[in-house]
């Protein structure tokens, strides 16, 4: 079982334009802002999803609303047969998510995260069945759950188990980036697989070289950091000193929600169908190259309809 804990939220996603071809009139009232329509999101989540239509045993560990919003986010875990087992749940409202999306796609977002269910989560056992533990996105930030899915973190490491960390930073989230980047680094001893987009390693690095962040990231104690380039493809580069990267998929791109969390479980899931979540040897050049081939094949996929929608297995069959 692979193991996806973090939080789960709604993205409130503006609505395409009923006519594409005449744009909206700013003076009219109808036209002044674009309706909003929810979606099931939260990095994490959008992970567990994508794991379980890759057709990997898939259990996500978080703490859900009894709300509407959190009732339809347990349903979307259970369609895709998620294992629900290690969620909790709570009186306190969903996490919303705002996202504004730009002319190439690209989507940013404000959170609205005072009170909610999933910010009180509170470590659980893993099951013994457990083989990889992948936590990140808003999950290691806001407290006090912050705190309990670090535990998670350190709790699996102790046990051996393979260890993904994704920190897919929302700035605007973030009080104090000087404490936030310190306690990252805190956590690399414990973690296997750092992803992170050029973004990400841009502002974990700041106000200095991210090159040079990276190589100091690896001695730290990851045994391979992967690096999203956006349409260039990915990188990874190894403890052993070994680089490896693949061009991204041409494709054409309605938004990218959710292809850095389709990324996440497309390393997963290819790097465990190769036996290198459990085996006693590192990946080699060639399964590092087909993993990121695969990972850049699911996202294209995923940028290419709107809103969180990783692809199933079947449509990455050769």
């Amino acid at each position: 079982m692979l193991v996806v804990a973090g939080e789960a939220l709604i993205d409130l996603v503006p609505a395409a334009p009923a006519d594409t071809r005449r744009p909206a009139d700013p003076g009219q009232e109808d036209g002044a802002l674009p309706a909003l329509l929810p979606k099931r999101g939260g990095g994490p989540y959008n992970t567990a999803i994508a794991l379980a239509r890759l057709g990997s045993p898939t259990a996500f560990c978080s703490r859900l609303s009894t709300d509407a919003f959190g009732e339809e986010l347990l349903r979307g875990l259970t369609a895709d047969s998620v294992d629900t087992s290690l969620v909790q749940r709570g009186p306190e409202p969903t996490t919303l998510a705002v996202a504004q999306l730009g002319p190439d796609g690209s989507a940013g977002y404000r959170f609205y995260t005072e009170g909610t269910a999933d910010r009180l989560f509170t470590r659980p056992a893993l099951p013994e069945a457990a083989r990889a533990v992948s936590v990140g996105t808003c999950s290691l930030v806001l407290e006090p759950g912050a705190s309990a899915y670090e535990d998670l973190l350190r709790h699996a490491a102790g046990r051996g188990i393979f260890t993904a960390l994704d920190p897919n930073i929302r700035a605007g989230l973030i009080a104090d980036p000087d404490a936030y980047r310190a306690r990252f680094r805190s956590w690399l001893p414990y973690v296997r697989l750092l992803k992170l987009s050029e973004e990400d390693a841009a502002w974990l690095a700041a106000p200095g070289d991210p090159a040079a962040a990276l190589s100091q990231w690896l001695t730290a104690g990851p045994t391979a950091v992967v690096l999203t380039r956006g349409a260039r493809g990915l990188t990874v580069w190894t403890r052993d000193g070994d680089e490896q990267s693949v061009p991204g998929r041409r494709t054409r791109v309605v938004d990218t929600i959710g292809a850095g969390d389709t990324v996440n479980a497309a390393l997963l899931h290819r790097l465990d169908a190769h036996g290198a979540l459990t085996g006693p040897r590192p990946p080699s050049a060639d399964t590092w190259r087909d993993t990121l081939d695969f990972a850049a094949r699911a996202a294209a996929l995923t940028c290419s309809r709107a809103g969180a929608q990783p692809p199933y297995a079947a449509e990455l069959a050769p």
